[in-house]
């Protein structure tokens, strides 16, 4: 069997231009408003133009390509290339073998099982499919996890995107397997001082997890904690979640409370986390004696 990967993320808009029809996909195809269009392309302009998560990603995939000596492609959930056209490009390569890789280390239906719905449908059978639903607790992911909390005088808050809370009501592991992944990062760099949040959270009208990270920075701050390193373990790469809701509105949230306000820095293509990927992949292809080596 030959095999092939397939790298998933959510994907971002390219351009300006591109950010309507970006939140048309996102929401399925309901109607968007010129608000809510405005307010997205403001926050791009804020961090830049554009996010940076295109550019991530690619390097992450050559960087694991060039780690397994395995094809490895991109398909984006909610923009291009899509999970159908990274699948398309395996197959036209030959795989008959395919191991999906979400760049999301927690498992949730309303996340990962959305994309094993697309990798499924592009697949439609003409290879073997391997979904990874869950690597949160991966050692060699908390190590550089830890990596990058060791050692830190602040107060370590971990985040993570919000779901809507009714998740939890059908047994839904995401909120629990993210606090694994906090406490064991704390474990291995030896933390006493942390907590966790979410942030992210979208305005739908209905409860997200919590608490959100705006709230939580006030709680500290009214405990006394005048320090804080922001460690969103519930992300790789650098984009929008990271770098305006935490690197602006944390930031902006942070200073008005007078805390000092730093984040770790995203794994993105990072060789001991591409690694760490590596292994995840390799261990699934060996399980059917099919390892790239």
């Amino acid at each position: 069997m030959k095999p092939a990967v397939v790298l998933m993320a959510y994907g971002s808009p390219s351009r300006p231009e591109d950010v309507r029809p970006y939140l048309a996909d996102v929401r399925g195809g309901r109607p968007v408003s010129d608000e809510a269009v405005e307010e997205l392309t403001e926050r791009y302009r804020r961090i830049g133009g554009r996010s940076p998560l295109d550019d991530v990603t690619e390097a992450q995939r050559a960087a694991l390509e060039r780690e397994l000596d395995v094809p490895v492609f991109v398909g984006m959930k909610h923009w291009r290339p899509r999970i159908a056209d990274a699948v398309e490009a395996a197959l036209e390569g030959g795989a008959t073998r395919i191991v999906g890789l979400v760049l999301a280390p927690h498992y949730s239906r309303l996340s990962i099982g959305e994309y094993r719905e697309r990798l499924e449908a592009a697949a439609a059978g003409r290879a073997e499919l391997d979904l990874v639903e869950s690597w949160h607790d991966r050692p060699s992911f908390v190590d550089v996890l830890a990596d990058r909390v060791r050692g830190t005088e602040s107060w370590v808050v971990f985040t993570a995107h919000s779901l809507p809370a009714r998740i939890l009501d059908d047994g839904d592991p995401y909120r629990e397997q993210l606090l694994e992944t906090s406490r064991l990062v704390a474990e291995r760099a030896g933390l006493r001082d942390w907590s966790f949040a979410f942030q992210s959270a979208s305005p739908t009208g209905e409860p997200w997890l919590g608490p959100d990270v705006l709230d939580e920075l006030e709680r500290l701050h009214e405990a006394g904690i005048r320090s804080v390193l922001v460690a969103p373990v519930g992300f790789v790469s650098d984009h929008l979640e990271i770098l305006w809701d935490l690197d602006v509105e944390a930031r902006e949230r942070a200073a008005e409370l007078g805390l000092e306000l730093e984040r770790i820095e995203s794994l993105n293509d990072d060789p001991a986390f591409i690694r760490a990927l590596a292994e995840i992949v390799e261990e699934r292809l060996a399980v059917s004696g099919k390892s790239p080596a």
